[in-house]
């Protein structure tokens, strides 16, 4: 942080660095001087030690003359006597050569003054009667305990900058759709018998994501000073959790992948984000993501808009419902809940629909996502 000061001085010592962290309130971390000539008695300074009153050679002592008398005194020690108002002509110096050193300012500082007459001493008065003492209040106990600080690790911050600077920027609001996942459920239990790679519900769900955009642009794009911009392809960005933090591999061309290819690349990027092996560009970018907490129970929930995209489509977990039936009255159903985050500056809600309406309808009829 930077310094600003109102009169002209002189920087005599850097304390701290650049860079230097955690001092407490109060630390000294500079020493200014308002004459240049008391720049070289902090040239050796070091925190915790006292100025060194010994002259060098190259004129630490400072000569001044009153009435032809020559007074030697240290830069230190005239610096102190001009803060007390001292006339350092009365000042008898101990130094070498007679020379004013600091002990001799602080000596002459509290040498007592002539005491001021007495006044006329009054009849003692009766003393105030004292006002009844409170009850001492009871200790408040505090809770007690170990913890421990865990350092902020690199990815730490930038996940702490970034979602705090999107929730703090973004003008985030919220739509819910229920999903029927009986159709898909099965279509995925057929893949998987002819598939090498294993095919989850959440790779459904990218390639469900990826054709609604592609469908609904307007929610397929970023905010730019000047400008909307809207991308012709679908880049998802996939969350994953990691023991260092969460990342988001990208799924690049995700609206032209087999549901296949989806699976094998979601499992190499998910690997390679575990191990820390993720390249700059396999998780730099991006035009829309998917944040999947159904796979831990999670009913739903609102996520955080990955800036600079538009939108975040929170995947809760599937669940048993019943469900209004014309013939039979009700019927057993697995509804999936999924909660779209918008930014209001790109996406209105007519939009958001828009694109919650398309994803329904690829997830809900899956058989179309493989023509």
């Amino acid at each position: 942080m930077g310094f600003e000061v109102q009169d002209e001085v002189y920087v005599a010592k850097i304390l701290e660095g650049e860079g230097a962290s955690n001092l407490p309130i109060g630390h000294p971390i500079a020493i200014l001087v308002e004459d240049e000539g008391d720049l070289s008695a902090f040239k050796d300074y070091t925190p915790g030690a006292q100025p060194s009153e010994k002259p060098s050679e190259e004129g630490e002592e400072v000569v001044e003359r009153k009435s032809g008398e020559r007074i030697f005194i240290s830069p230190l020690a005239r610096n102190l006597a001009k803060e007390y108002s001292l006339d350092i002509s009365q000042i008898k110096g101990s130094g070498p050569n007679g020379r004013i050193i600091k002990d001799d300012v602080m000596k002459a500082k509290e040498a007592p003054k002539k005491a001021p007459k007495e006044a006329p001493k009054e009849a003692p008065k009766e003393a105030p009667k004292e006002a009844p003492k409170e009850a001492p209040k009871p200790e408040v106990a505090m809770p007690s305990g170990e913890y421990t600080d865990i350092p902020h690790s690199g990815i730490r911050k930038v996940i702490a900058e970034r979602l705090l600077h999107s929730k703090l920027t973004i003008p985030h609001y919220y739509s819910s759709v229920d999903v029927e996942m009986d159709t898909i459920l099965g279509m995925r239990k057929q893949l998987n018998e002819f598939s090498n790679a294993k095919i989850s519900v959440n790779d459904i769900v990218i390639k469900a994501a990826a054709l609604a955009s592609l469908e609904v642009p307007e929610a397929n794009s970023s905010w730019q000073e000047d400008s909307i911009r809207q991308y012709d392809y679908v880049d998802m960005s996939v969350a994953v959790q990691t023991d260092k933090g969460l990342i988001t591999p990208i799924v690049k061309n995700a609206h032209i992948k087999r549901l296949g290819e989806i699976a094998q690349e979601m499992k190499s990027l998910a690997e390679a984000a575990r191990e820390g092996k993720l390249k700059p560009e396999q998780f730099q970018g991006g035009t829309f993501t998917i944040s999947n907490l159904g796979m831990f129970g999670i009913k739903e929930f609102s996520a955080i808009i990955n800036p600079p995209q538009a939108c975040i489509l929170a995947v809760g977990s599937t669940q048993k419902s019943l469900l209004p039936d014309e013939k039979s009255g009700f019927r057993a159903a697995n509804l999936m809940t999924v909660t779209l985050s918008s930014d209001h500056r790109i996406v209105d809600g007519a939009i958001a629909a828009k694109w919650l309406a398309a994803f329904k309808k690829y997830m809900e009829q899956p058989y179309s996502m493989l023509i």
